[in-house]
């Protein structure tokens, strides 16, 4: 058998185990996921995955940056690392030297729409977690003398990240612009300003309104038995009253009444532009075919965007598209590219456009789709091995509003056609909506002084 034919084998074989493995893991959830709701409000996700001995909890609270309030942006990020500074029963950074001696690993993030905290250890030792997150679910103990050193490693770690990061300003920059009223149209870790002037109160607030059962979910995943486990948590996290329901964030961003802009000029080696359109989440049908058009435009190394900006015009160092439906309301479909040295922004511009309106013109070639389809699903399963990414994609789908959803997105992704993806571009990236932002680099030359 020549080399061709035994690729063609390979990629057949390999295709027939994807579809093979897609129709399995497309069932697991609705069928393995042991689902409860406690007396007070606190929802339970679990799912055995008994590959190893070992287990992931993760507990996500319904709260980020979407859910602040202009003046106070960034409490959520910022008690987000409080709570990693002590309760009444445990000292500060107790909490992570515990789980270390047990052999595990922990962390925790902020997003626009949660705010969770996850622990990786042996399955025979979930009770110690369990017990360390009901007591810091209520517990926490908000001091001055932490507060204030916390406070200071926040606004630099924004330094570092935002204001001393060219391309991430210009994101914040941007999205700042793209929302008008919406929530997310703040930074997560908050504006400077705002992180100066908070007080110990605000955070209190804070913690005292949203860190409550029921506004909070327990996703599990790995070698347990979820009736047990479940009888264990309620043993824990049971007896915490259910608390004051979180105030209810309705606020729908109005669509762009034309193009916006932004410009910014930082210190920088290299312009970058992005295009930003409004794009629906999981509760628009559309959803399927723009995470389509993101995997056509940019991902892998045959994708539009580099086969045309980076190799064939050779105006763009890195160019690509992004899209993630599993948001509260309804985000954004970005373009991004880094202009070569030497190039304009307006040329690179000009290029991520024309990409934007070849879509919109024509619909995408069936090998294009086949493609796409195939590094979905080979995604999507291959995550599957992993007990924190399917906890991950269960809390995703859990703030988005139902986690029974991980279940159609497969089957929803086999049922896009090319019409669709062009129906949907035509639909959502449509210019009288677009939002641009360009990096400018800073001229580096130092200023000449007066020679007089």
């Amino acid at each position: 058998m020549n080399l061709q034919n035994r690729s063609l084998v390979l990629a057949c074989v390999f295709t027939a185990l994807v579809q093979a493995m897609s129709a399995s893991a497309a069932t697991d959830y609705r069928e393995q996921v042991f689902a409860k709701t406690l007396p007070n409000g606190l929802e339970i996700l679990l799912l055995p995955d008994h590959k190893a001995p070992v287990a992931v909890i993760q507990v996500w609270y319904r709260v980020g940056s979407r859910n602040e309030v202009p003046g106070k942006t960034g409490l959520s990020h910022m008690l987000e690392h409080m709570m990693f500074k002590g309760t009444e029963r445990h000292a500060a950074e107790e909490y992570s030297r515990i789980i270390a001696r047990q052999g595990g690993n922990e962390n925790a993030f902020t997003s626009a729409d949660a705010t969770t905290y996850f622990a990786k250890l042996a399955s025979d030792r979930l009770d110690i977690l369990l017990e360390l997150e009901a007591d810091r679910m209520r517990g926490l103990a908000l001091r001055a003398d932490e507060f204030e050193p916390e406070r200071q490693v926040v606004a630099e770690e924004r330094r570092m990240r935002v204001d001393d990061d060219p391309i991430s300003y210009l994101r914040e920059s941007l999205t700042a612009t793209a929302f008008a009223i919406h929530p997310y149209r703040q930074p997560v870790i908050g504006w400077s300003e705002d992180i100066e002037n908070w007080t110990l109160a605000d955070l209190q607030s804070h913690y005292d309104q949203f860190y409550q059962p029921g506004n909070a979910v327990i996703v599990a995943v790995g070698d347990f038995e979820p009736e047990e486990l479940a009888a264990r948590i309620e043993h824990f996290f049971g007896t915490i009253p259910a608390g004051p329901a979180a105030p209810p964030m309705i606020i729908r961003e109005e669509p762009p009444r034309g193009p916006r802009r932004i410009e910014v000029t930082r210190p920088a080696k290299l312009p970058f532009i992005i295009l930003s359109y409004p794009a629906p989440n999981l509760s628009n049908p559309d959803y399927a075919a723009l995470e389509m058009l993101s995997v056509i435009l940019s991902a892998g190394k045959s994708s539009r965007m580099r086969e045309s900006l980076v190799r064939e015009q050779q105006v763009a160092l890195y160019a690509g598209a992004s899209y993630r439906p599993t948001s509260v309301d309804d985000r954004t479909f970005t373009l991004s590219a880094q202009a070569q040295p030497e190039t304009s922004a307006v040329a690179v511009e000009a290029a991520l456009i024309a990409e934007v309106e070849k879509v919109r013109n024509a619909p995408p070639t069936e090998e294009e789709m086949r493609r796409a389809r195939r590094q979905i699903e080979s995604s999507f399963v291959f995550s599957q091995d992993s007990v924190f990414s399917r906890a991950m994609l269960l809390g995703h789908y859990a703030m988005a509003g139902d986690w029974q959803r991980v279940d159609d997105y497969l089957a929803a992704i086999e049922a896009v056609t090319p019409a669709d993806v062009q129906k949907a571009a035509q639909r959502w990236l449509d210019p009288q909506k677009r939002t641009t932002g360009i990096l400018h680099p800073e001229d580096p030359s130092p200023v000449s002084g007066d020679d007089s």
